[in-house]
């Protein structure tokens, strides 16, 4: 709901920024519903084995691990490229919602959104 003081420009943000959570969430569950799917195919007669646990991959730690398993289409790399993309969904709000601010010149919102921005970036990267 929009409030008598939002300008038109404001509100096609808004617009922006719901259209682009959307279309993240529901792309990054896609591509986890294939990846799924693949496994099942190519692993759905495998017996579980719940004694132990075992990690995934080192492979599937490093963003060039999980593209070069998409690429050889390793499902479980599939799967993961999917939880990357959920994951990226919010940062991805954040960079935009950035550069609507600089459009604006608010450079108090600017320091504060970059600021927000770097943190989520060094949480990931780190």
């Amino acid at each position: 709901m929009t409030t008598p003081s939002q300008t038109d420009a404001d509100r096609k943000v808004d617009l922006v920024i719901g259209r682009l959570l959307q279309i993240g969430v529901f792309a990054s569950a896609a591509v986890v519903a294939f990846g799924a799917m693949l496994f099942l195919v190519q692993h759905g007669r495998t017996p579980a084995k719940f004694t132990d646990f075992v990690p995934g991959p080192a492979t599937l730690r490093t963003v060039g691990g999980i593209v070069s398993g998409v690429l050889a289409m390793n499902s479980a790399a599939i799967v993961q490229l999917g939880l990357v993309m959920l994951i990226m969904t919010p940062i991805a709000r954040v960079a935009l919602t950035l550069i609507a601010f600089i459009i604006q010149r608010d450079r108090l919102y600017v320091l504060i959104t970059a600021l927000v921005l770097a943190l989520l970036l060094y949480g990931l990267i780190a």
